[in-house]
């Protein structure tokens, strides 16, 4: 993966050195021009050049004379996800990330990425994978390969595919395997922190070991969940209905095989021939306010259920969305086997 930086040019370079940068980048031909401090001053294009040079500069002239320097920008931990769709769809493909001081802190590719979301990831990676045994013995759940690559970092870039930079995994079982192997996520143009559980704390205790998250939505995703959901959607459909916590849904449908009778003290109110009735499980995705995090207890032991029933006691809006695509919780040895299958076909 490109690095972010390669769109980067230092003010004071020469015009050469852009053709020769700009060259390198291919399709993906554009420059933003920073001071000594990674501060945006503009953007700079082979037509910028071009025009200059019909203009009367030369190659050894500075990029500074040419560089277009009211560029569009998305600024870091912002809100608007309809200003991100509207540059996505009105054809800017590349824009700059700029965080409170202007500094660029990454670039957004619409070719290698579908949306920018304003979000913190967090994702659960500490359990023993018991029921995996003997495959986890020596390797962590969230290592073991799925076709050519670990179940965890389907989740890793699947998120990233939607702009998620910002990531937090918490580890315990063989944790250290885990980050020597994901690092700080610099190869994947992202940060990643750990987060220690010292003793087992639920699956989403953790999180309020997380002091300084950088926006105010936090997805929380276990590590084990292969599925191709639309992260785009899901966050759309959190913010229209105004909610405090959405999780994703996986909907069941069970078939009867008889004749159902509704019945009130012995009397049947209604009859229904071979009904089909359809029931929603917890999918383990979660899209969480960061306010709503207040009432997670400080570093003790709390399910995501758990914490969803503190929620609607003290009247959050707590709401489902229902999954239409793919699921898969990698837990037994049966679903890791139908994962190995899966991965052929569908594509994450």
């Amino acid at each position: 993966m490109r690095s972010y930086k390669d769109h980067i040019i230092l003010s004071g370079s020469s015009v050469k050195q852009a053709l020769i940068r700009l060259n390198e980048l291919g399709q993906d031909a554009i420059l933003f021009v920073a001071d000594k401090n990674d501060l945006l001053m503009g953007s700079l294009t082979d037509g910028d050049i071009r025009r200059g040079l019909i203009r009367g500069i030369t190659v050894n002239c500075l990029v500074d004379e040419v560089i277009q320097e009211d560029p569009k920008y998305v600024r870091k931990g912002g809100r608007n996800i309809e200003q991100i769709i509207e540059y996505r769809e009105g054809h800017f493909r590349i824009l700059p990330v700029i965080d409170q001081n202007d500094k660029i802190v990454n670039i957004i590719n619409f070719r290698a990425m579908r949306s920018y979301l304003p979000v913190d990831a967090v994702i659960m990676a500490g359990g023993k994978g018991s029921r995996l045994m003997p495959l986890t013995e020596n390797t962590p759940k969230p290592l073991l390969k799925v076709g050519e690559k670990p179940i965890m970092e389907y989740n890793l870039d699947r998120l990233t595919l939607y702009g998620i930079d910002d990531f937090w995994v918490s580890v315990k079982y063989l944790g250290n395997q885990i980050e020597d192997y994901f690092g700080n996520g610099d190869k994947k143009n992202i940060h990643i922190s750990y987060i220690w559980e010292d003793e087992p704390l639920g699956t989403i205790g953790a999180v309020s070991k997380i002091k300084d998250f950088r926006h105010d939505y936090v997805l929380l995703t276990n590590s084990d969940v292969l599925t191709n959901l639309d992260y785009e959607h899901f966050f759309l459909d959190f913010i229209k209905q105004e909610a405090d916590l959405s999780v994703v849904t996986i909907p069941y449908k069970v078939d009867i095989p008889y004749a159902v009778l509704e019945t009130n003290n012995g009397h049947v109110l209604n009859l229904r021939e071979k009904p089909t009735y359809t029931y929603y499980s917890n999918g383990g995705i979660y899209l969480i306010k960061r306010s709503a995090l207040k009432y997670l207890p400080k570093e003790s032991f709390f399910n995501a259920t758990d914490f969803m029933e503190k929620l609607i006691s003290e009247n959050k809006k707590v709401i489902s969305y229902p999954l239409s695509g793919y699921w898969l919780d990698v837990g037994k040895h049966e679903d890791y086997n139908k994962a190995q299958q899966d991965i052929k076909q569908i594509k994450f």
